[in-house]
């Protein structure tokens, strides 16, 4: 096991990423590294890896859509309504504990909306988030909560709702990738397989929300320096502020629910999350919310959104794939069984532990799944795990690190949000408290699934 090509491929990969190389050339060049390491040849890994790539396309360009359709979402002014409507609200409620609940409950609705009913990721939280500060800080509210809040929406419904961003992840990522590890995936149910771990992850939020950050705590009445909250959001589609948001036409806002409920629909019926954001971007522009001289500008905004992540999903997949065809993922899985020695409950927590460091260290749960299943799927068989446990494993192993890893957009949204005015420290404040929060209830709660599925 010493020297085989694709555990060390994996930590030439982990290795470069903490230390700061970017994901993309991590990725390579472990993917290079593994391949020479097998004995390929540079001219047959490239080519293995070129085979993956291809095979990341789709899920690519359904990010790129995504984008579009986020940005137009943001140009109707729907999120700037919602919180304007919110700030009204505080105005003439007071700051009673009832409103401050409700906008905990709206924040988190939000945050899991925008990964499934409304999937343009975390776009919105410097549009909806940085016009309520002033509120939060009237509150007294610690910005550690918020940042547990929005994160909690952004990776449970992913890892358990399988629409939107969910579909890309659990049908797309995760069961294509085992199916074609080698399980047999026509019955499985993805949510029935993620619900423990979705539990692990709703008691995290509870600690967080009635233990941890209960106390007030105070911050600076800073104003929100508009030139400040436009240089967070690229593009003048996604500059506004919630001043700017009262003056938004309710048509605009009508179009944009039609355009949700579209492409929400079109994609149940059709199961392609790249029909339905077409489709939601195309009602922007029959209905003039976005004008046809401002498509292509929207459009390009939307992929530089979203194109960072896509480039480092198509690498993934490329990774994957030198891993396969280098052959040595069942000597490596023999070698793990071995050392395990038959002992499935082990076996399960240093698989989820191994997935909590490579998500980590990559920062996607998306890119990392290709990867750990390759290798899990045969070490999971070998060892007499259930296709479900399997499913639970792999995709626990993969959620694990997003939630509290300094490169993930989980962490980087909420902290573009809650730093508009400097008061808020994105390792402190972002990274430790919903690395607490979430990755210890999600990997002990992961391990549970494994043993009773």
């Amino acid at each position: 096991m010493a020297i085989n090509a694709v555990l060390l491929a994996v930590i030439i990969m982990l290795g470069l990423s903490l230390s700061r190389v970017h994901v993309v050339l991590s990725l390579l060049i472990g993917a290079l590294a593994g391949g020479l390491i097998a004995g390929l040849g540079i001219t047959d890994t490239l080519n293995a890896f070129q085979e993956g790539i291809r095979n990341g396309a789709q899920i690519a360009l359904s990010y790129a859509l995504l984008g579009a359709f986020a940005v137009a979402i943001a140009h109707s002014g729907l999120p700037q309504s919602l919180a304007g409507a919110v700030i009204r609200r505080i105005d003439s409620a007071g700051t009673s504990g009832m409103i401050k609940y409700m906008l905990f409950a709206g924040l988190i609705t939000m945050s899991c909306f925008s990964q499934n009913l409304i999937p343009i990721h975390i776009a919105f939280i410097p549009l909806l988030v940085p016009p309520l500060l002033l509120a939060f800080n009237r509150m007294h509210i610690d910005r550690r909560l918020i940042a547990c809040l929005i994160t909690f929406g952004l990776v449970t419904t992913y890892m358990f709702i399988p629409y939107g961003f969910g579909d890309i992840y659990l049908n797309q990522i995760m069961l294509k990738n085992v199916g074609e590890a080698g399980i047999d995936i026509s019955d499985i149910s993805v949510t029935k397989a993620m619900a423990i771990p979705a539990l692990g992850m709703f008691i995290g939020l509870l600690i967080a929300v009635f233990i941890s950050y209960r106390k007030p705590r105070a911050y600076q009445q800073v104003a929100i320096d508009k030139e400040a909250h436009d240089a967070v959001v690229e593009g003048d589609a996604l500059s506004k502020t919630a001043a700017d948001a009262q003056s938004q036409s309710k048509l605009k806002t009508l179009v944009a629910l039609a355009a949700i409920v579209t492409a929400f629909v079109v994609q149940l019926y059709t199961d392609s999350l790249l029909l339905g954001s077409m489709f939601g971007f195309g009602v922007f522009m029959a209905t003039g919310v976005v004008k046809w001289r401002e498509a292509d500008s929207v459009f390009n905004d939307g992929i530089k959104l979203m194109a960072m992540i896509g480039f480092i999903m198509i690498t993934a997949q490329g990774f994957a794939e030198v891993m396969k065809v280098t052959e040595q993922i069942q000597p490596l899985v023999d070698g793990a069984a071995s050392l395990f020695a038959g002992n499935k409950a082990i076996a399960a927590f240093i698989m989820l532990l191994v997935g909590l460091i490579v998500t980590m260290g990559i920062g996607s749960s998306f890119s990392t799944i290709p990867i750990l299943a390759a290798i899990y799927v045969p070490l999971c068989i070998s060892l007499g795990f259930s296709p479900l446990a399997t499913v639970a494993i792999i995709g626990t192993a993969g959620a694990l690190g997003d939630a509290g890893s300094p490169a993930s957009d989980s962490t980087l949204g909420p902290t573009s949000g809650l730093n508009i005015d400097g008061q808020h420290d994105h390792i402190k404040d972002s990274v430790v408290p919903t690395f607490i929060h979430y990755n210890i209830p999600l990997l002990i709660f992961g391990w549970i699934a494994a043993m009773v599925l």
